[in-house]
């Protein structure tokens, strides 16, 4: 491992063990090193213009929803959803500094529940959840299991008959305003900000680091941000294993 890197996993183990109001706030690189891809890197882009015609920002949109909810749904239950996955060393590592009592709040992006598979209770999800969805004409509530079950087709209200949609926040829709203020106040009660996995380029999520105040600021992503000159810490690495390290409370694990 080089010598810099080393340095600043010691740095982070430090300033996680030193404080007592963290505030972690991720996105879609968490969920990657449990073997959810990412709709909006690279190959996730050519992916769906490739297999489905059109860019998932648009497939993904409210309007798209409205007018074409038989080619939503093609692309959602079949690329969105991995209900095998299993929280990896990020998740454990913050569900293990909340029960310690330092981590304040989990706020994602991901709308995989992972965080609460790991065992993280304060978790703030940005964008909603694949696991909770609802129908839009009586309100009735159904789990992943009910929209897993009607991949290759629209998922149907067993009640009424009205569109069963998931709960998660499409383009074009707004965050939840409640959620949204919870966020708010995590951050700006934060000693401590960890933001890891993400690009920080969707908005107003990655606007949440403006209501920062604390004493210091760690960004631990792979590629750069619009946010890295501001950090007190950065770390391009693997957001797993840089938590796992932080959050070791005897020898610190290899990190090789």
């Amino acid at each position: 491992m080089q010598d810099s890197l080393q340095k600043g996993l010691d740095e982070l183990r430090s300033l996680v063990r030193g404080s007592q109001n963290i505030v972690f706030f991720g996105g879609a690189g968490v969920s990657t090193e449990s073997n959810i891809p990412d709709f909006r890197s690279e190959q996730g882009l050519y992916h769906a213009q490739q297999h489905y015609g059109y860019p998932p920002e648009v497939m993904l949109s409210h309007s798209f929803f409205m007018q074409r909810p038989g080619d939503f749904f093609a692309y959602y239950l079949n690329e969105l959803l991995y209900p095998a996955a299993q929280p990896n060393d990020a998740h454990r590592a913050l569900a293990a500094l909340e029960q310690r009592g330092s981590l304040r709040a989990v706020i994602t992006q991901n709308i995989d529940g992972l965080h609460q598979l790991a065992g993280s209770k304060n978790v703030l999800e940005l964008h909603g959840s694949v696991l909770r969805n609802y129908c839009m004409n009586c309100g009735a509530r159904y789990g992943l299991d009910f929209m897993l079950e009607h991949r290759g087709g629209v998922p149907h209200c067993l009640d009424c008959g009205g569109i069963v949609r998931p709960d998660v926040v499409l383009y074009e829709e707004a965050l939840d305003p409640a959620v949204l203020r919870a966020a708010q106040r995590a951050v700006a009660n934060a000693d401590l900000l960890i933001v890891g996995g993400t690009s920080l380029v969707v908005y107003p999520a990655a606007g949440l680091l403006h209501d920062f105040r604390g004493r210091r600021l760690i960004l631990i992503n792979k590629g750069e941000t619009a946010f890295d000159s501001r950090a007190d810490l950065l770390l391009h690495c693997s957001i797993g294993m840089a938590l796992r390290y932080a959050a070791a409370e005897d020898s610190p694990p290899a990190t090789a």
